[in-house]
């Protein structure tokens, strides 16, 4: 998963704004107790990140993959 995809995956869940808020302040135990922007700069691959913080917001499964999007013609 690219970076660009998981902030898509973020805004598309959370909305811009609050995909922000919890990427600087939503603490996640099973990353070393790092918040998703200190995890991303530290190296953690983001498909990672995105499953931490899907998992502390109860984010179901169902929607993990992200809205679907139309093929462009």
């Amino acid at each position: 998963m690219r970076l660009s995809d998981f902030w898509r995956l973020m805004d598309d869940e959370f909305g811009a704004a609050y995909s922000r808020v919890l990427a600087n302040d939503l603490v996640l135990g099973s990353l070393g107790g790092r918040t998703a922007a200190e995890a991303l700069g530290g190296g953690i691959e983001p498909k990672a990140v995105w499953l931490a913080v899907c998992d502390v917001q109860d984010v179901p499964p169902e929607r993990r993959l992200g809205r679907d999007i139309p093929p462009k013609k």
